[in-house]
């Protein structure tokens, strides 16, 4: 297979980043990592005028924390971010996350931001972004706009980002003390892609759950928060019973589509299954916090 023709532009600042952008809009595509625009480009499910490869602007790739706030530039590397001191101790929910993405070849070129920015549905990071109250940082000529994670994933592949700006930054919220967190999925095979998935962040007080975030992957066109799941355990204690109940609420929230390795009612299914088991490991951990 081969991509269509198009025209490359390698920029090595921001600033030229965001002009040829801005010059191109909706006809010019970001390559960071690629290992998604790679094979679409292939495929033909791709077709830019111009491929805008931003792998020389230095001055994205970073990891760096500031208080209760971890930001991840554009350019930092899945397994890069899976290493990191300031990710593990302050979000342990992203590293946990990231060892179901791909296989090591796939991590070492990925970006974190590339993969939000691609808004692949079945994908960890996105439903990681919402689980811990991600802002994302987006930039253009115009300037900068800081939008919520919860805002940010629009439907399949397609996020609030306007044509010519570019995801510059994710700022994610540090784990508190006596919080857990946990992260469950199923694929046919380690690296393929979720049939479905969990993210889950939570607070303890006392014997109780407090502040729980349930974040749906694989389970629509885009990221599901688990309202419904989330108010079954809220300021309950998380026993076999609350947790069962938390378990039906979210299999009911979700409308997965089926497809040729699965049906929906098994996505359902087993989203319920993953759902008590992340929960209680996730409340495991605030309790030994």
């Amino acid at each position: 297979m081969k991509p269509p023709r198009f025209d490359y532009a390698a920029p090595t600042t921001l600033d030229e980043a965001l002009k040829l952008l801005a010059e191109h809009g909706e006809e010019a595509k970001v390559l960071a990592g690629g290992q998604s625009l790679m094979p679409m480009l292939n495929m033909r499910l791709a077709r830019p005028a111009v491929l805008v490869d931003v792998n020389r602007v230095a001055e994205l790739e970073y990891i760096q924390r500031s208080g209760d706030v971890v930001a991840i530039g554009g350019l930092a590397r899945q397994h890069d971010v899976s290493v990191s001191a300031e990710v593990r101790d302050g979000c342990p929910l992203v590293a946990r996350a990231l060892a179901h993405v791909g296989h090591p070849a796939i991590r070492y070129r990925g970006t974190i931001c590339g993969s939000l920015a691609h808004a692949d549905p079945a994908a960890e990071m996105p439903a990681v972004a919402i689980a811990l109250g991600a802002t994302m940082v987006a930039q253009s000529v115009r300037g900068t706009r800081s939008i919520a994670a919860a805002e940010f994933f629009r439907s399949w592949f397609t996020t609030a980002l306007d044509p010519d700006e570019l995801l510059v930054e994710v700022q994610l919220r540090a784990q508190p003390p006596r919080a857990g967190c946990a992260f469950a999925e199923v694929a046919r095979r380690h690296g393929d892609f979720a049939q479905a998935g969990v993210a889950v962040t939570l607070e303890r007080d006392g014997r109780a759950v407090r502040d729980v975030r349930l974040v749906a992957l694989a389970a629509g066109p885009a990221p599901v928060r688990l309202s419904r799941a989330e108010a079954e355990l809220e300021g309950r204690v998380p026993d076999s019973s609350t947790l069962e109940a938390a378990a039906a609420a979210a299999s009911g929230e979700i409308t997965p589509p089926s497809d040729i390795h699965s049906s929906a009612d098994y996505k359902r299914a087993v989203l319920a299954v993953l759902v008590k088991r992340a929960v209680r490991a996730a409340f495991e951990e605030a309790k030994s916090r």
